[in-house]
């Protein structure tokens, strides 16, 4: 039984299209076991969400609510509030990431 609830919002549902869109254009059968691979590593969070590390480029900043785990070259962006995690994006980890971050995270507190 799961300890922990997964809400995936619309626009990680939109992250995830645009990985598998882009990805299409060379395979869509790539791209589908693709996402297939970031959906297990999502709904992994619903037991032990815990072994994510806080997202380093955060951390920098003093922000440690935040963590990740990698299903590479993807990192996985999420927070633990009580028994449910957020999932807040998904992000190719070979672009800057900061700034990425920093902006979708301002975007959801305004």
């Amino acid at each position: 039984m799961s300890k922990y609830r997964v809400l995936i919002p619309s626009s990680v549902v939109y992250d995830l299209q645009e990985i598998v869109d882009y990805i299409s254009d060379d395979s869509a059968s790539t791209a589908l076991k693709i996402l297939d691979r970031l959906e297990n590593r999502i709904n992994s969070l619903k037991e032990y969400p815990e072994r994510g590390r806080v997202v380093p480029e955060l951390l920098n900043q003093n922000i440690i609510e935040y963590h990740e785990i990698i299903e590479s070259p993807w990192r996985i962006i999420y927070k633990m509030v009580e028994s449910t995690v957020f999932i807040l994006t998904v992000i190719d980890g070979r672009r800057n990431v900061q700034d990425i971050l920093l902006r979708k995270l301002m975007k959801k507190e305004n």
